[in-house]
Formats: C-alpha cells, sequence, structure tokens
C-alpha cells in the first residue's frame, strides 16, 4: 500500500534551505520514490495551513519511506532543513 510523505515547509534561511535540497538530492531518490507535488503558495481552501511551501513524495510502502528517512544520508541533510525552516512533516497511508 503506498505511503506519502507530506511536508508543510516555511523558509526562515534561504541559503539553509538551499543547502538541504543540495544535500537531500546527493543523498539519492531510493526505489519506488516519486515527487508527486510541490507548491510554494498552494490555494487554501479551509483552515489553516502552515508554510507556504508544500512537498508531497510517494513510496510503494512505509518500510521504504522510513530506510529513505532514517538513512545516514537523509538524516544528515534533514539538519540543515531543520535550521532553516518551520516544518510540518506526516506520513499518510494511501488507499489499498
Amino acid at each position: 500500500m503506498p505511503v506519502y510523505f507530506i511536508a508543510q515547509v516555511e523558509i526562515h534561511d534561504s541559503a539553509g534551505y538551499e543547502r538541504y535540497t543540495r544535500e537531500a538530492a546527493a543523498a539519492g531518490m531510493p526505489p519506488g520514490m516519486k515527487l508527486l507535488a510541490m507548491d510554494e503558495k498552494p490555494t487554501l481552501l479551509e483552515g489553516k495551513w502552515h508554510g507556504p511551501k508544500t512537498v508531497v513524495l510517494e513510496f510503494p510502502d512505509e518500510a521504504a519511506l522510513r530506510k529513505w528517512y532514517d538513512s545516514p544520508a537523509y538524516q544528515a541533510a534533514a539538519k540543515f532543513r531543520w535550521g532553516a525552516t518551520i516544518s510540518n512533516v506526516a506520513v499518510i497511508h494511501g488507499m489499498p
């Protein structure tokens, strides 16, 4: 069953976030990971949306997502995002 990594990102250090994107790209995209959407100005229909940038990644299953997210290469890159943004990140399970 597919799972989705959804991040809402408010960037307060552009240089730090650019370093994160370079480091994350260097860490590589694992097999089965797909960038489904990235929007700097999502249209809000209801409620509150935290962070103007939204990223949606698809993985074949939660094990694949966790292998990527917990990998030393991605965690090293994520440190730059943590320092450069205020982020909300969630794992959403798809329908079977």
